[in-house]
């Protein structure tokens, strides 16, 4: 994956298999198949699996280095965006 998007994990919008991780957790990376700013606002599945709604002005890039970003969605980025540099 060249990209990310990042998305948000809203409170009527979460994982089934990790509910309790969108409030501790509640920025998510997305793949981006194309810009994210084309991706604002679409509700889109994580890289972890939660559902998330896109919040194309943020870069994963930054927001994945908050304590608040998903630790699972951090573990699936790492390698990727060690590479980018």
């Amino acid at each position: 994956m060249d990209s990310y998007a990042v998305g948000y994990a809203r409170p009527d919008r979460w994982s089934r298999s990790k509910p309790e991780d969108t409030v501790s957790s509640s920025w998510h990376a997305v793949e981006a198949h194309r810009p994210p700013a084309e991706l604002d606002g679409e509700v889109e599945l994580a890289a972890c699996g939660a559902i998330v709604q896109v919040w194309g002005a943020h870069r994963w890039e930054r927001v994945g280095a908050r304590e608040s970003a998903c630790a699972e969605c951090k573990r699936i980025t790492a390698g990727q965006l060690s590479r980018a540099s």
